[in-house]
């Protein structure tokens, strides 16, 4: 019998969480898997049970991968500016998928000797999590005025990047120099990304516009999450994605075009939002 096809997200382990913006389990069904994967401004571990783990750098473009049926991957997906230990700059990194052997060498060996001994992908998911706890405790070494970066450039908190800039006591030119190395984009190409990953929150959650301008459905949602219009959304959205907002989210926006959960990653990231636009979110049925 075939495996069917799921997608499941979760938060990650307590020590994790301040530098892992979600994990997940993909199972592959009986037909090979074209997968989109989009900007979110962080880089991502992809683990395949029984093959070679991969890093997927910082993303300013689509990129598609042929997923092989009855493939079942772990994953986890950092925050911005919260990479793992690795031998080289984000900036380096930007729009490529890389064997993390390559990266990692004998600690990526024994990641794969170990995912192999676990008896489930639950299992292999908390495995490859201890980990990263591990590699972190060992050698993290965010910058934090990266991160205060990070969090000032949320959709919920328009700001212009001088003025951050001069907030956090940079300049300009230094803090791009910096998020380039943390992040692997400027911060312009961040608070970007950051935007339509919020308007991606609010329409996976089921969110209701607030009704600001007049407007509601897709277009109220734009607004909400800091675009002009829905116009200028759709530019957004075709740029990350190459597909407009109805063909990537579907006809219902409280559902994913591809009936995944993805509350893991949502609502966690809705928690930034500020308290005028907290009351029309809903939970997910």
């Amino acid at each position: 019998m075939a495996t069917p096809e799921s997608y499941l997200e979760r938060l990650p382990v307590p020590g994790l969480r301040g530098v892992v913006r979600t994990v997940w389990i993909q199972r592959i069904g009986g037909t090979d898997h074209v997968h989109r994967h989009l900007p979110s401004g962080g880089v991502e571990i992809h683990f395949p049970i029984g093959g070679r783990p991969r890093l997927l750098g910082p993303l300013t473009r689509p990129a598609h991968e042929v997923i092989p049926a009855g493939t079942t991957l772990v994953g986890v997906r950092f925050r911005p500016g919260t990479a793992p230990p690795l031998p080289a700059a984000l900036d380096e990194l930007v729009d490529q998928h890389l064997g993390l052997t390559d990266l990692w060498g004998h600690t990526a060996d024994r990641l794969v000797d170990g995912l192999a001994r676990a008896t489930s992908p639950e299992r292999a998911l908390l495995y490859l999590q201890a980990q990263l706890l591990n590699e972190f405790r060992r050698s993290e070494r965010s910058d934090p005025l990266v991160r205060a970066a990070v969090r000032a450039l949320m959709p919920w908190r328009p700001v212009s990047i001088d003025s951050l800039a001069a907030t956090l006591a940079l300049s300009s030119s230094q803090l791009r120099r910096r998020c380039l190395h943390a992040v692997g984009t400027t911060p312009k190409v961040l608070q970007r990304t950051l935007r339509f990953q919020g308007f991606l929150a609010l329409a996976q959650a089921g969110a209701t516009p607030s009704g600001r301008r007049g407007v509601d459905g897709t277009a109220g949602l734009a607004i909400d999450a800091g675009y002009a219009d829905q116009a200028h959304l759709s530019r957004e959205c075709l740029r990350l994605t190459g597909l407009t907002p109805t063909q990537l989210l579907g006809e219902n926006l409280d559902r994913c075009g591809c009936d995944h959960d993805h509350s893991g990653s949502y609502v966690p990231f809705l928690a930034g939002m500020h308290d005028s636009f907290k009351n029309p979110v809903v939970a997910r049925s």
